[in-house]
């Protein structure tokens, strides 16, 4: 006799724990990051000097704003000409928002930062990020598509081996 199936609803409080660990892991950014930033700027400055480094950041954020102006206007450009021929613009989205990632990036004062905002902008490096993007873009969408259905899934009572009484069907009609 095969035991009986609890056709209750998978219900967890994942969403609630995960935007805990998302607020834990921003807290812990917004103090480790300006730590680090003081401390590469403290560091090129004993090497190099105070008003060099000033200098270098100057000339850092001028080159950046040239860059987020040219790429954001190829981003847009791009943009419009997958829009008007009616071609999805998932490339152009992306792009979109690695250059506005990288722009704001680039705003804020120190060296870290900023070669970070530069990897997300750059022509030849952004296909990578990207792609490292769409990875992680997939991951959140599919993770939370399959976290409750598919063969992933368990059903509460289904033994302590975590099996199902086999594949889950789901009768439809496609209209």
């Amino acid at each position: 006799m095969a035991p009986p199936v609890n056709d209750a609803p998978l219900t967890t409080a994942r969403p609630h724990r995960r935007r805990r660990r998302v607020l834990a892991v921003l807290a812990v950014l917004l103090l480790v990051v300006p730590t680090i930033e003081i401390a590469v700027l403290i560091g090129v400055g004993r090497v190099i000097g105070a008003w060099p480094t000033i200098a270098l950041l100057l000339v850092e954020s001028a080159i950046g704003a040239w860059l987020v102006r040219r790429e954001g206007g190829r981003t847009w450009q791009a943009l419009s000409v997958a829009l008007t021929t009616g071609r999805m613009p998932s490339r152009e989205l992306a792009d979109a928002a690695l250059v506005l990632i990288g722009g704001t990036l680039l705003l804020s004062p120190g060296f870290v930062s900023d070669i970070l905002g530069y990897v997300l902008i750059a022509p030849v490096t952004r296909p990578v990020a990207r792609r490292a993007l769409e990875a992680v873009i997939a991951r959140r969408l599919l993770g939370g598509f399959m976290g409750g259905f598919g063969p992933t899934a368990t059903r509460p009572g289904a033994g302590s081996t975590g099996r199902s009484d086999g594949p889950d069907i789901i009768e439809g009609e496609v209209l």
